[in-house]
């Protein structure tokens, strides 16, 4: 019986969900062997894999999710030497033929995972990089709570009493923050509407200031991390800590996962798509990717087309072949991509290591 199991070669697949992960298997033919759902816990993770395997030879696993709900399983899985590949949600037009449900889910991510229409290796999320990425999403959200701290004081001011909006509506913003962080109101008026507003806009701009104090923190963070990861792509020509940290992350903690610069350049969103039909030849704009991958990229190119003359020389060589700016602009990302694939992947030297390594 023991030889027997071992015979056959299983693919699960898992749904993935926030307290439970939904899994069903196959064996090398396509046939459904089982299906169960098990809790989203490390004990849960442990007793799917053991499920998995009590099937036969576990070859491959599809998990969908492996960026949010289904990351823990994922390092687990990686961890028992279990090959992992990403699963996308299902096609919506199989979907509405089949139904919804997490067991079909999970079927058709194994499905995929069997067939190879999924390859794609999940982001390794157990190193530094992983570590930027979390500081990098605190970052992102103190700055943007401060956006709107700052549209909230001016909202204030808009239907404030005059006296009020006379003497602080004209302020730039940082000296509105500085005027009004300073203010002495007293709270004991608060019926007033005039002394209501000045002790909203008080209140404001001093979450503004703490706001601000935490980004410049976490920024000293960042750029140090950054610069110990990867010292190169920081010296890179209109590469700096913001970008570089962006572009780590969205490589992940094993950039060797992306296979080619075109993979790379892929999920940046800047590899231009065929589009082209009969006589006509022609590709189009990517809107896929990672849109936080391709601001990073468009920033390096709008750096470059200001301060280096070689980028200059191009865009004006372009301009005389007919090309507007989108479509030069364009094609410096695609170029800068491939730049900075060959750094993200380059073996690491001992120079090139953390100290803290």
């Amino acid at each position: 019986m023991t030889q027997h199991l071992q015979a056959i070669e299983v693919t699960g697949g898992v749904d993935t969900h926030k307290d439970s992960h939904t899994a069903a298997a196959l064996d090398s033919a396509g046939r459904l062997l089982g299906s169960a759902r098990f809790g989203a816990t490390a004990a849960g993770y442990g007793q799917l894999l053991d499920w998995l395997r009590g099937f036969g030879a576990l070859v491959l696993v599809g998990v969908e999710g492996t960026g949010a709900y289904g990351a823990g399983l994922a390092r687990h899985l990686a961890a028992a030497g279990v090959e992992v590949v990403e699963i996308d949600r299902p096609d919506r037009r199989a979907r509405r033929w089949q139904g919804k449900s997490d067991p079909v889910d999970a079927e058709a991510a194994a499905r995929a995972a069997l067939a190879g229409r999924r390859t794609g290796v999940p982001k390794g999320r157990d190193g530094q990089v992983e570590a930027l990425r979390s500081l990098r999403v605190a970052r992102r959200g103190g700055v943007a709570h401060r956006a709107v701290v700052i549209k909230q004081m001016k909202a204030l001011l808009v239907t404030a009493p005059e006296p009020v909006r006379a003497e602080l509506s004209a302020l730039a913003n940082a000296r509105l923050v500085a005027v009004c962080v300073e203010a002495d109101v007293p709270a004991a008026r608060a019926g007033d509407p005039a002394v209501a507003v000045r002790l909203a806009l008080r209140s404001l701009a001093r979450r503004y200031q703490h706001l601000s104090t935490e980004i410049k923190e976490l920024d000293k963070i960042i750029d140090r991390l950054v610069r110990e990861l990867a010292p190169k792509l920081v010296a890179g020509n209109g590469v700096g800590p913001d970008v570089a940290g962006q572009l780590l992350v969205s490589a992940g903690d094993n950039p060797d996962r992306l296979r080619s610069e075109t993979a790379f350049a892929m999920l940046c969103g800047v590899a231009p798509l065929p589009a082209s039909s009969g006589k006509t030849n022609r590709h189009r704009l990517n809107r896929g990717g990672d849109r936080q991958a391709n601001a990073a990229l468009y920033r390096v190119v709008l750096c470059r087309l200001r301060w280096d003359p070689a980028t200059r020389a191009y865009i004006e060589r372009r301009t005389a072949e007919g090309k507007s700016k989108k479509e030069i602009i364009r094609c410096l990302k695609r170029y800068v991509a491939r730049e900075i694939y060959t750094i993200l992947t380059a073996p690491s030297t001992p120079k090139d290591l953390p100290m803290a390594a």
